[in-house]
Order: C-alpha cells, then sequence, then structure tokens
C-alpha cells in the first residue's frame, strides 16, 4: 500500500527520476503547473533529472523543448533509452564495434557517445544490433535488422512500449518493431528501458544521488520499473493512468506515493486511515459495497485518490477482482489539490 511521508519529498529525496510525456509535457504543451512545480523543488535542492523511453530524440534536443516550456534544464540532466542501450553493449564490445541500428538520430548519437560505431548496412559486418523507436524509420533497415537477429547477432531493444504518443493519439511504439524482428528471428531482445532497471541505473550514474525516487505516470513503465529497480516512488495523474488503471493495479505496480499531479514534490504524503471496511482520509471516505467502490465527503485531490487507491487494492487482494467504479465522480470534479 502507499507509505507515509511526514516532510515535502523534495527533503527525503535528493533525485527526482522524472518521465516527461504526460508528467512534464503533454505532446508540445507542459503540463499545467509543471514548470513552476520543478521550479520550486529544484529552489529546495532536489536534482531532477528527465528520464525518458524515447529513444528518438537526442538528450540536447529535448532539453531545448524542456527550455522552451520554462522548465531550465542542462542537457546532461536527460537521460533515455538509447544511452542505457549504449552503456549495455560498450560493456561488452570493444570501442570502434560497428552495431546495426534499427532506429535513428537518437541511437547514433548515444552510440557513438559509448565510442561504437552506428551502421545501417549488413555490408558494414555490425557484431551486435540495437532497436529503438523512431517515426521515419524505413521497412528496409528493419528487415535487414531482423537478418541480423536471426543470424544470433547480441540484440538490445531500448524498450519494448506497445504505443507512442501522437497529436492523432497513441500510435505503434518501438514494441510493435521489437515484436516483429523476435517473431521471425524467434529470439527475444535484452531490455534497456524501462520498466526494466539499466535506465535507472544508467540515470544514477550519469546525475549522482543516493536517495532517488521516480516519479511518472505509467504503471507498467514507470511504478513497475521502479518497484523492480528498488527504488520508491510517485504516481502522478496527469498522464496515460487514470481511475480504471488505478484500481486494477498489482502490487508490482504500485506507487510508494501518489498525488494529482507533480505539487506532490512539496508536500507530506499522509496515509489513510484503514478501519473495518472503511478508508478515510482528509475528509474522504471509501467504502467497498460488494464489488462497488463509494467515496463520500470532501477535501483535497491527492487525499481522494489515496483513498481510492487503497480502498480498492485491499479488495483486488481480498478477492482478486477490481472494484466497479461506475458509480465513482472523477477526480475533475473535486476541489483542487490545496
Amino acid at each position: 500500500m502507499l507509505e507515509p511521508c511526514e516532510t515535502p519529498l523534495w527533503d527525503r529525496y535528493d533525485v527526482a527520476m522524472l518521465d516527461l510525456d504526460g508528467v512534464v509535457y503533454i505532446g508540445p504543451d507542459a503540463v499545467p503547473g509543471a514548470p513552476e512545480h520543478l521550479g520550486k523543488a529544484s529552489a529546495a535542492g532536489m536534482h531532477l533529472a528527465y528520464v525518458t523511453n524515447n529513444a528518438a530524440r537526442p538528450p540536447a534536443v529535448v532539453a531545448e523543448h524542456l527550455v522552451e516550456l520554462g522548465i531550465p534544464v542542462d542537457a546532461a540532466d536527460v537521460v533515455n533509452s538509447a544511452q542505457a542501450a549504449a552503456t549495455m553493449l560498450s560493456e561488452r564490445l570493444s570501442d570502434g564495434s560497428p552495431v546495426f541500428v534499427i532506429g535513428g538520430e537518437g541511437l547514433f548519437v548515444a552510440l557513438e557517445e559509448a565510442t561504437l560505431r552506428p551502421v545501417q548496412a549488413i555490408d558494414e559486418e555490425p557484431v551486435a544490433v540495437v532497436s529503438g523507436y523512431h517515426p521515419d524509420l524505413a521497412w528496409r533497415t528493419v528487415i535487414d535488422g531482423a537478418i541480423l537477429v536471426r543470424r544470433g547477432l547480441p540484440w538490445v531493444a531500448t524498450n519494448t512500449d506497445l504505443t507512442v504518443p501522437t497529436p492523432q493519439g497513441p500510435g505503434p511504439g518501438n514494441g510493435v518493431i521489437v515484436d516483429a524482428v523476435a517473431r521471425f528471428a524467434e529470439r527475444e531482445p535484452v531490455v534497456a528501458g524501462k520498466p526494466k532497471p539499466p535506465l535507472f541505473e544508467e540515470t544514477l550514474r550519469r546525475v549522482g544521488g543516493e536517495h532517488p525516487l521516480v516519479v511518472g505516470d505509467r504503471l507498467d513503465t514507470d511504478i513497475e520499473g521502479a518497484v523492480s529497480t528498488g527504488y520508491d516512488s510517485l504516481l502522478v495523474m496527469t498522464g496515460v493512468t487514470g481511475l480504471e488503471q488505478l484500481v486494477r493495479a498489482r502490487a508490482d505496480r504500485r506507487p510508494t506515493y501518489l498525488s494529482a499531479d507533480l505539487a506532490g514534490l512539496g508536500r507530506p504524503h499522509p496515509v489513510p486511515d484503514v478501519d473495518g471496511d472503511r478508508v478515510t482520509l482528509g475528509g474522504w471516505t471509501a467504502t467497498v459495497d460488494g464489488d462497488d467502490l463509494r467515496v463520500e465527503g470532501d477535501g483535497e485531490t491527492d487525499d481522494w485518490w489515496r483513498v481510492v487507491a487503497v480502498a480498492a487494492w485491499r479488495h483486488l487482494d481480498a478477492t482478486d477482482r477490481p472494484v466497479d467504479v461506475d458509480a465513482v465522480t472523477a477526480p475533475s470534479s473535486v476541489a483542487p489539490g490545496r
């Protein structure tokens, strides 16, 4: 279940590993309030690292976007799955080794930084394959890379995300290409990105810190990755996780803390009281009648999410059935957190 923190999180943790899309920005625009919340966290002494599974854009390009949104950041504080994949390969290959890239610029930059040579031709005699999302990926490149994987070359995938955000809604992500190559080659890759530990470990190696906090909006990448790596986590409700997903979260996808948005970095985190089938906090009471979740009261948005989560997870653990949320009012109509 959720854990308490009597101080603002930025007093307990020295580095925040922040996911980007759905946490800091949505598409080209900042999540409302995110620049201000991050500015306060930085001023309080928390080191902010921006951690993304997206291997398409080099860190410098991501940092430029963040600066345009009013978030001062150095490129060294942006860490992506391409860098984690390149580190994994550099640990087993000699300097200058040719690596076939099923991907684009982000992987080229990361491999060169790791003193490896990115190529996209079989006659360059690559000794390994790395794959990552890129919107302009040529199918010929996928075919050649898959042939090399089938031949048995070491293969690292930056991530296995099935979707990628687009202005028109979710589109097929790197996981779709990985699945196609794996089915053809009858092999599975080693994965560098979330929810696997290498990307988090790469981030800590690059930015330093002793007490990291993973901050994300996805249960299946950010939170599961934090759990598998042994890091504490904060789930914010500004991205893809909604009520339906939250109440179905199993133990390996449950965050340490929960808040409506990044303002949660600067607040204490109380936990609900449990008395029989009643879960209460800050004016809210959640109960489960049969499988139906009920929430009554008034108060802050953060506390609403906390009572809902605890009540739902207790029911899921006891019955192996998720609660029914049809009678629950969405948090958008609950008074904003103060």
